[in-house]
């Protein structure tokens, strides 16, 4: 490549050749690198870079593995030939447990606030959400300077407290600090590191942090963490903005994403490729006999050791939290329905707020097979629309969903429907959630539905959801679900997960029946119309076993 570094593209090589084994996107960034230096004028100052190699041997390590050097040559030292400034100012690195972050951290601190960057007062901040996470890194710093071979030497060009570190040339300082965002505006950082950005849960701490950027030249951002539990919030934002870059062409716009993990879960099983999530393993052999020992116990009983797929291999573990079905039963539902014209069914509505989404579901039995016809309304005010990752629109123009340009979904837009479907259908009751219950009361009381008067309206509670949930279970393994052409109610179920509730529950508890339901993900992907048809469910036991319209055979599908 034309202006690149050895350092850099020894770790490019040996990932090409195989010798380092690496996941789909790693693979991808090297591709993306080879092009950008390949297509723009950019270059590595390869003096600054052996400056800051030659620092390692003040540091347990001594010597950078290979994406160490791939890392920092791109981050801290590629730069645009015509303006100067950082190709790759923004550096995300997914790495496994135990792959050496808080040492990175503290090497490219160092490295950073030394008189090799050349800028003076470079703060260098450690940001995480507990003390002992942002102080670490320094605390590795320290106990490096303090080693007697170093100490000497070291204190010409450092000061340090229990706190911090200062150059004395630079006078940049190394600092830890906690989430707490009082006094954090008046920060004048070269560069924010984020230790564990996984625990974030928004953005409101890392706004306070990076908006100090900019008051010196050169501002960067790095962000090391492990995959955690945390869904929907920044580290989620990072990996769906890395995946556009690297499959989807969108421009990286300075970002570089260094994503270790496995390409499956069933690679666990392969332990020759447990170093796609951590590439430090080949070079520890103490760590992965440790990583050895926690497989063998996690094969035994995955729900004892989450984190061993979660923090290990960062691929978030869904043990404790499992997925409703798997997708070919969803898929399976996808049959041509039956004309149910006059037929009976009971309702389900769901929705979380009036602002955003609400579904009915008018569910049919014949037999051991359900029938469901779905329908949603979707405020266009919601907040949650940009994240939404399906094709809301479309779902719009087929008439699956009704769009409400206003500043809530108003009940009376669902009692029409409600009113129209009595007059083609015979209702025999309706089920909602016993929360939701009196934004709709006079509504439906209107409409003849009411838990007092015509005991024909269920509030549902957590409970009559675990007594339900068996028998949903059994109807997707069996395939008795039919919804015919209904892709918002697919992708709601394929949002949907089984999560414990209750009290006493073992770790060795599987019963399906302990389960209630829940959103795999908070924000972009709505469950509404599922839960729909889980209330609806709750109440089947209202309608005949067999159905007296004419319903066609169905034929046998084999998956």
């Amino acid at each position: 490549m034309r202006n690149c570094s050895p350092h850099i593209e020894e770790y490019m090589n040996q990932v090409k050749s195989g010798k380092i084994k690496a996941c789909k996107e790693v693979k991808a960034l090297i591709n993306h690198i080879e092009y950008c230096f390949e297509t723009e004028d950019i270059h590595v100052d390869e003096q600054q870079l052996e400056k800051y190699l030659g620092l390692a041997k003040y540091f347990p390590f001594e010597q950078l593995f290979p994406w160490q050097k791939f890392i920092i040559g791109l981050h801290d030292c590629t730069y645009w030939r015509d303006s100067g400034m950082p190709r790759w100012p923004d550096l995300l690195a997914l790495l496994g447990r135990g792959a050496g972050k808080d040492g990175t951290i503290a090497y490219e601190a160092t490295c950073l606030s030394s008189q090799y960057n050349g800028i003076k007062e470079y703060d260098v901040d450690i940001c995480a959400n507990n003390e002992e996470q942002a102080v670490r890194p320094v605390f590795d710093i320290i106990n490096s300077f303090e080693d007697p071979k170093n100490i000497r030497k070291l204190k010409r060009f450092f000061y340090w407290t229990k706190e911090k570190v200062i150059n004395l040339s630079t006078k940049s300082t190394i600092k830890g600090r906690t989430n707490n965002p009082n006094g954090k505006d008046g920060l004048r950082s070269g560069i924010v590191i984020f230790n564990e950005v996984h625990q974030y849960e928004d953005y409101k701490n890392i706004n306070v942090f990076t908006t100090g950027l900019g008051k010196k030249k050169h501002p960067r951002r790095s962000y090391y963490t492990t995959q955690g539990d945390v869904r929907e919030g920044p580290l989620d934002d990072l990996l769906e903005t890395s995946e556009g870059i690297l499959f989807g062409g969108d421009p990286d716009n300075g970002l570089l994403p260094f994503i270790n993990r496995l390409d499956s879960k069933e690679e666990a099983d392969d332990e020759t490729l447990w170093e796609k999530a951590n590439p430090s393993l080949p070079y520890l052999p103490n760590l992965r006999q440790e990583i050895e020992k926690e497989y063998r116990d996690w094969k035994k009983n995955p729900q004892r050791l989450p984190a061993f797929m979660t923090k290990r291999m960062n691929i978030p573990d869904s043990t404790s939290e499992l997925k409703v079905t798997d997708w070919d039963n969803i898929a399976a539902t996808n049959r041509k329905l039956p004309d149910l014209a006059g037929g009976p069914c009971v309702c389900g509505i769901d929705f979380s707020k009036v602002t955003d989404f609400v579904s009915v579901d008018l569910h049919f039995r014949d037999g051991n097979i359900r029938y469901d016809l779905s329908h949603s309304w979707l405020c266009l005010k919601s907040k949650d629309i940009p994240r939404m990752k399906c094709p809301w629109k479309e779902w719009a123009e087929d008439g699956r969903l009704t769009l409400i340009d206003d500043v809530e979904i108003h009940p009376s837009y669902i009692i029409d429907y409600i009113q129209q479907a009595k007059e083609k259908y015979s209702i025999k009751g309706l089920a909602m959630d016993d929360f939701r219950y009196a934004l709709f009361a006079k509504a439906l009381n209107d409409i003849g539905f009411d838990p007092k008067v015509y005991k024909n309206l269920k509030l549902v509670r957590p409970s009559d959801i675990m007594k339900i949930a068996p028998v949903i279970d059994s109807c997707f393994a069996n395939k008795w679900f039919v919804w015919g052409e209904a892709p918002e109610l697919r992708w709601a179920t394929n949002n949907t997960k089984l999560i414990r509730y209750g009290r006493n529950l073992t770790s060795d508890d599987t019963d399906i029946g302990n389960y209630v339901y829940g959103k795999i993900e908070a924000k972009s992907r709505k469950t509404d119309p599922f839960m729909a048809l889980v209330a609806a469910m709750t109440i089947e036991n209202m309608l005949p076993m067999n159905m007296t319209v004419n319903i066609p055979t169905l034929p046998v599908f084999v998956y």
